[in-house]
């Protein structure tokens, strides 16, 4: 599974992206919000991405920030909603007002979202509102930023076959300023504890 690109941008639309990693480019469909904030062509991105698999097709959705992509991903568990219109609701309201109107059973704000009727808003409210973050304003919780030197550590801990939570309470328990080797050896120290 593919959880995270770094690399170029080659090309960027409202609904798609290209990363090249390692001299291969990745297709990325993405949200609007994602798409709004990329850097231009040409520049280093780097995306969270979630691998959807099909029978017939494998498709890679790119999020610019953890929280966007872990609405997404509870977005799909919804009965009647795919990969493909979780994205369309993504682009259709900023992630913190989708989860307010959730938890609020705002079921006329939901329906505003193109491709979103009467009875995908109150599944979206009847199967998601206990799951989403009961922050204060009903915002989604963003993850602190990781820098990339992290960021790899993380992924080579999960590679590994750690659990990604594991990893993260191991990564936030040494100190965050050494280099690669150093922050992997620390986390896996405490790993292994």
């Amino acid at each position: 599974m593919i959880a995270h690109l770094r690399g170029r941008l080659l090309a960027k639309h409202p609904n798609q992206a290209v990363v090249e990693t390692g001299g291969v480019g990745y297709e990325v469909t993405i949200s609007v919000p994602t798409f709004s904030d990329l850097p231009a062509v040409g520049s280093e991105v780097a995306l969270h991405v979630h691998t959807h698999v099909r029978e017939d097709l494998i498709a890679l959705y790119g999020f610019l920030r953890p929280a966007e992509k872990q609405l997404f991903e509870k977005l799909i568990t919804v009965s009647g909603i795919g990969p493909k219109l979780a994205i369309t609701i993504l682009s259709g309201m900023p992630a913190d007002e989708m989860v307010g109107a959730i938890r609020g059973n705002d079921v006329a704000r939901l329906t505003r979202i193109p491709g979103i009727g009467k009875k995908t808003a109150e599944r979206m409210v009847l199967e998601l509102r206990d799951k989403l973050p009961a922050e204060g304003k009903g915002e989604v919780a963003v993850a602190p930023t990781m820098s990339t030197t992290e960021e790899d550590v993380l992924s080579a801990l999960t590679n590994l076959g750690y659990q990604r939570a594991a990893a993260e309470r191991a990564l936030n328990s040494v100190a965050r300023d050494g280099s690669f080797e150093t922050m992997f050896r620390g986390a896996l120290a405490a790993l292994s504890k």
